[in-house]
């Protein structure tokens, strides 16, 4: 019992019990209507007369004896009087016509009259239920048949199997011993008006019809389920920490007797409270003023049905806040709240050396199936159902679940199926697992032969279970490949970055140190003139390739600030054309513009993209061959601007298309033209910041580059 201060402190808790335990006891109340309806199909007439079919099973095997010994008198009636009035048998013949037939048809006991015996044989029985059991010469039974006006098929096959049972239990008794029936046939009949009667007559079919609330109504389900609501409520109103009671010393009963009395609540305790339910909804529980339809009565008997139910809620209650204790204890609930802990901790201190050993065994088995099955729940946990060995072994288990449900079905043959079906299992497993080892020997060649650097030969085979990885394995090969080719084009391009900028770079500086040199001793004023010119042009060239660097630099590295803007584009290409059309004169070539009438208007960056164009047209007019025509053309998509620049090379177009808008990267090898080399990288970088693309083709001799810009994918107030 709970002192005051306790009573105090889980008052909240106490009280939230009772309102839980109150309201599925309500509820429990609320679905007498609906097991009052299924009690009245289990008591109507149709269910106490399937149960006579089956209830007289006995008695009809045992009255065969009977019968039959009237007939053979093999056995003196006086020997076997005392039994035949013991049997259920006595009182059942009161209430059926039964004889003994030949294999005519023909009655062998003169016991009733010609009528009664035609109506027994008849193919057409007016009985409620008549049943026949024909017997060959040997005494073994070779048929039985149930039918009736009151027999369905359900029925029917049921009761034969009932009567084959009992005929082979009788059959190994001693009734046996009376008489065997040979080449007869014994037929029972029984009239409707008979069979009411015996059912009336009958306790024990009354008895079973009663103690079916249990078995056919759904009593059980509606105790289950709020047994379920209280067990959560129990495990879930404690998180409030005013209903917390799971700390009260009365809820900290051990384990083994929690889920004892939780079972013996559901199971097996349960024909108390389905009694007193059959009783409320049969008025049959004690009155207290006399006069059945009395109001008194009925709060009285609803009184009593919630008082049993809140008790039985309660201690449902108890129960699940005793287990709650497993999820806040953890670990030491088992040592603290189990029987079978503080047995092994008495067979360790006060169970002597051997209570000791086994104590320690013992815990090491717990700790150990503890670990393993902490760990196989964790697995259940994270189970993928996607995963396609998961699915194998569902399939696997599935099959061998169906397999093993036949053979157990086959009693004894089952062992002999069992040994041979695991022998097969046995070598099934043993090729499965082989197969598996010489799979996983594949796999792990190609990842030695991955980790040594070999990355050109292929990974090939069908590897079963471990394809996926040798699929991963070989995006490996690939991107390590990649990744090889990348840096060594890299390493190459540091190389050629080096030789090309000192070249570049030097060229300039050379001239200007010459001819200022040149120009401290010259005193001609027309040279020093002509120096100063050569100076002020390898300045400016020295200049443009200085902030070439600096723009490629900053390209690479994403640090240019882009100011977006409304841009017609149509217009900016106009205008780079007309700005370079000296240089496009000087190269003696002919542009042929081939662009929209109307405005394309897109928002980009309109420094940039007039860079763009510019470092295009200048790569044109450096490198096209005199005298030819150059093509510009516009298109658009609904989602595209298309730009095509088309011009024929004047030297061979020997180069790697790919590596053209590479830095320091000239179409030129002899590098006899003026330039950085990094015009096309340059406009390559300035277009792709614009989430754009170049594009460079060659066929023959004809030079192709390509600008694609989006539409409406870049924000007005866009700046990165």
């Amino acid at each position: 019992m709970l002192d005051t201060k306790s009573k105090n402190k889980y008052s909240w808790g106490i009280l939230a019990m009772l309102i839980v335990a109150a309201l599925c006891s309500a509820g429990m109340l609320s679905t007498y209507r609906l097991v009052a309806e299924d009690m009245e199909e289990v008591s109507s007439e149709r269910y106490i007369t399937r149960e006579a079919y089956y209830g007289v099973a006995d008695d009809l095997c045992e009255g065969i004896y009977f019968l039959y010994n009237e007939y053979s008198n093999e056995t003196d009636k006086a020997d076997i009087l005392a039994d035949y009035t013991e049997s259920g048998f006595l009182l059942l013949r009161k209430y059926m016509d039964c004889g003994v037939f030949d294999k005519e048809g023909n009655p062998l006991i003169e016991n009733f009259s010609a009528d009664t015996a035609k109506k027994l044989t008849a193919e057409e029985t007016e009985y409620a239920f008549r049943v026949e059991f024909t017997f060959q010469g040997d005494g073994d039974l070779s048929d039985i048949s149930v039918n009736g006006r009151e027999v369905d098929e359900r029925t029917q096959y049921y009761a034969q199997r009932s009567y084959l049972k009992e005929m082979e239990d009788t059959q190994l008794s001693y009734w046996s011993e009376i008489s065997t029936p040979r080449d007869v046939t014994i037929i029972y009949g029984m009239t409707e008006d008979n069979l009411n009667a015996y059912v009336n007559a009958s306790s024990s079919i009354q008895h079973i019809s009663a103690y079916g609330i249990i078995g056919y109504s759904r009593l059980m389900t509606f105790m289950i389920v709020f047994a379920m609501i209280t067990g959560a409520a129990a495990l879930l109103l404690p998180f409030w920490k005013k209903l917390d009671i799971g700390s009260a010393a009365i809820f900290h009963a051990p384990l083994e007797v929690a889920l004892l009395v939780l079972w013996l609540l559901l199971y097996g305790m349960v024909y108390f409270p389905a009694s007193v339910v059959m009783a409320t909804i049969n008025k049959d529980l004690p009155l207290i003023i006399p006069g059945q339809n009395s109001p008194a009565n009925e709060m009285f008997g609803i009184l009593i049905n919630f008082v049993m139910w809140l008790c039985f809620y309660v201690v449902v209650y108890w129960s699940f806040t005793c287990l709650r204790a497993v999820f806040t204890m953890k670990k030491e609930y088992f040592v603290k709240r189990t029987l079978t802990a503080r047995a092994i901790r008495w067979l360790k201190t006060g169970g002597g050396s051997v209570g000791k050993k086994i104590g320690s065994g013992i815990g090491k088995v717990c700790r150990r199936t503890g670990k393993f099955a902490a760990k196989q729940y964790d697995t259940l946990l994270h189970l993928d159902f996607q995963d396609k060995t998961n699915r194998t072994i569902f399939k696997i288990i599935g099959i061998n679940f169906i397999v093993l449900a036949i053979i157990c079905s086959m009693w004894f043959f089952g062992l002999f199926a069992l040994l041979v079906y695991s022998i097969i299992l046995f070598f099934f497993l043993r090729k499965y697992f082989h197969d598996l080892q010489d799979k996983y020997k594949l796999l792990l060649k190609s990842t030695n032969q991955l980790a040594d650097g070999d990355l050109d030969t292929p990974i090939e085979g069908d590897i079963g279970l471990f394809n996926p990885i040798q699929n991963e394995l070989k995006k490996i090969q690939a991107g390590f490949k990649k990744a090889v080719e990348k840096e060594v084009k890299s390493e190459r391009m540091k190389t050629e970055l080096v030789t090309n900028v000192s070249h570049d770079l030097k060229t300039p500086l050379t001239a200007i140190i010459t001819y200022t040199d040149l120009l401290k001793t010259e005193k001609d004023e027309e040279k020093r003139r002509e120096y100063i010119d050569v100076l002020e042009r390898k300045s400016l060239r020295l200049k443009v390739l200085i902030e070439d660097l600096f723009e490629i630099s900053k390209a690479a590295s994403k640090n240019v600030i882009m100011h977006y803007m409304k841009v017609d584009i149509v217009d900016l290409l106009k205008q780079v054309g007309l700005e370079n059309d000296r240089k496009i004169k000087e190269a003696n070539l002919e542009f042929r513009w081939k662009l929209p009438d109307h405005k394309i208007v897109l928002n980009l960056d309109s420094q940039k993209t007039y860079r763009v164009f510019e470092n295009l047209i200048v790569n044109i007019t450096k490198y096209a061959l005199p005298h030819t025509r150059v093509y510009i053309e516009m298109t658009e998509t609904d989602s595209r601007v298309h730009i095509f620049m088309k011009n024929v090379s004047a030297a061979e177009l020997d180069f790697n298309v790919e590596e053209i808008t590479d830095r320091f990267v000239r179409g030129d090898s002899s590098r006899n033209t003026e330039g950085s080399g990094l015009g096309l990288a340059i406009a390559k970088s300035f277009t792709e910041l614009q989430h754009g693309e170049l594009k460079i083709e060659t066929e023959a001799d004809l030079f192709k580059a390509e600008i694609v810009f989006p539409k409406n994918n870049i924000e007005e107030t866009e700046e990165n």
